[in-house]
């Protein structure tokens, strides 16, 4: 039949214009051989539109910008808070001031774009430089939706299904060392810096050292503060006023210290894993790795989404029957799926790809997002007093180095384990996504996930006990 002869009739021919001569004349060129400029349309366009700030193309960031502007201008106070037009918002800001940190010479290398992605935006709202319109709809969304926690889900799920089986639970066991060894040097390091700078040692420990140490705002700061005024019979919005500046500017110099690290790593690559905590450690999908194989297809990308939030609710459920962390019942039922065969080969890589577009896509608007809802630039700004900043500089240095020193004797690989101790000081979840993404090195997310919860709640039950005993 003729019609089962077409697709080798169709090969044949096409076979036969790819082996033409290349030197025949086209149509665009002129009698001189030489290639006629086909204008800005259509090349030049696309060329502009590969031109990028963040992931948005410049034109949709202008047209975006655009529309954002026109309708805080006639929405006579109110603003549309729809996911669509919040998440243009969070992307417009977070890009931008990503985008301004990573052309900022010398200090791009040191995780200056997560920075600027987060307390640029605590800077503009409190110098109303931001619609108030705008400030009120991020922060409904913000705190509404909850969207810290897909984002962590998704990292955490597609982080530990990419690991090599084999060292996965070793890394865990492992990472207790330095971060113990870590947490003592640096509380007497710190403690003996602020008294000798003049400050008392009750103040120092238990506003400046536990604080940094406690893992972050909802996991450390509000506990402590909750038990420092119940303890002391005081206000607890005083407490915690007194313990939120020790904690972001932990995680402002847990951030900048993972960058260095980064950049440490660069160029003595012997002490990098490159995202591979131990050595030898083969990931099963790449860390590096950008591209997805042949294989992939939407549906496996969409049911290993629907894996990681299934995770992350069943870590929910735990919460309210038992009241343990959601984000660690998540990491634990997701290691026991890795380690029992439970998920499909492609339902991992299928993981790993929604991992890596939350990490890329994500990760700066989040960061907006949170700069603008929950980090408040008066607090920080209090806390800039040089006696405050070189204590809880000596912290975090002792934590992150610590980190480095220790690990070289478990056969670990140093940088990666001075930054999972780095999260030790961060801010709680958003301080591990800054931490992480200032150092390259988002796969870590289920170490940091254990740093900061599991260090956190030790350090404020300690700091707690301990005070309990003076009163």
């Amino acid at each position: 039949m003729r019609g089962v002869d077409r697709p080798e009739h169709f090969t044949s021919l096409n076979h036969t214009m790819q082996n033409q001569p290349k030197n025949n004349p086209t149509p665009a060129a002129n009698a001189g051989g030489e290639q006629k400029s086909t204008g800005f349309w259509p090349e030049g366009w696309w060329k502009l539109m590969e031109m990028r700030i963040g992931i948005l193309p410049i034109p949709v960031f202008v047209v975006l910008l655009g529309i954002v502007a026109y309708f805080v201008k006639t929405g006579n106070g109110s603003f549309p808070e729809e996911i669509c037009m919040m998440m243009a918002v969070l992307a417009l800001g977070g890009f931008a001031c990503g985008e301004l940190g990573k052309r900022t010479p010398y200090l791009r290398h040191v995780g200056f774009a997560v920075i600027c992605a987060t307390f640029i935006p605590s800077a503009l709202v409190y110098y109303k430089l931001i619609p108030p319109v705008l400030i009120t709809s991020i922060t409904n969304f913000t705190k509404y939706t909850n969207f810290l926690y897909l984002f962590i889900a998704t990292v955490i799920v597609g982080s530990i299904l990419g690991m090599d089986r084999k060292v996965l639970i070793a890394g865990f066991l492992k990472i207790f060392i330095p971060m113990a060894i870590g947490t003592v040097l640096a509380g007497l390091v710190g403690l003996g810096v602020g008294t000798a700078l003049g400050l008392p040692w009750r103040h120092t420990f238990f506003y400046l050292v536990v604080p940094v140490m406690a893992g972050g705002v909802g996991e450390g700061a509000i506990p402590l503060s909750v038990g420092y005024s119940d303890l002391l019979h005081v206000s607890q919005g005083d407490q915690f006023a007194q313990i939120l500046p020790s904690v972001m500017i932990g995680s402002l110099f847990a951030i900048l210290l993972s960058g260095l690290m980064n950049l440490i790593g660069q160029k003595f690559p012997q002490f990098s894993g490159d995202g591979r905590l131990s050595v030898g450690e083969e990931d099963e999908m790449d860390p590096k790795k950008d591209e997805i194989s042949g294989k992939m297809d939407v549906a496996h990308i969409s049911a290993a989404a629907s894996f990681s939030i299934t995770l992350y609710l069943l870590g929910l459920f735990t919460y309210k029957l038992w009241g343990w962390p959601a984000p660690i019942a998540m990491l634990v039922l997701a290691v026991v799926a890795k380690l029992a065969h439970g998920v499909s080969p492609r339902l991992q890589e299928g993981s790993y790809v929604v991992y890596r577009f939350f990490a890329t896509a994500v990760t700066y608007p989040l960061l907006f997002a949170i700069g603008v809802a929950m980090t408040p630039w008066e607090k920080l700004i209090a806390a800039f007093a040089p006696v405050n900043l070189i204590t809880i500089f000596s912290i975090v240095v002792t934590m992150t180095a610590t980190g480095f020193v220790v690990a070289r004797w478990i056969k670990l690989y140093p940088i990666e384990m001075a930054i999972i101790n780095a999260c030790r000081c961060g801010q709680g979840g958003t301080g591990d996504i800054a931490i992480l993404t200032a150092s390259n090195r988002m796969n870590l997310m289920p170490f940091a996930q254990i740093a900061t919860r599991i260090g956190g709640l030790a350090t404020v039950t300690f700091g707690l006990a301990v005070l309990s005993r003076l009163v």
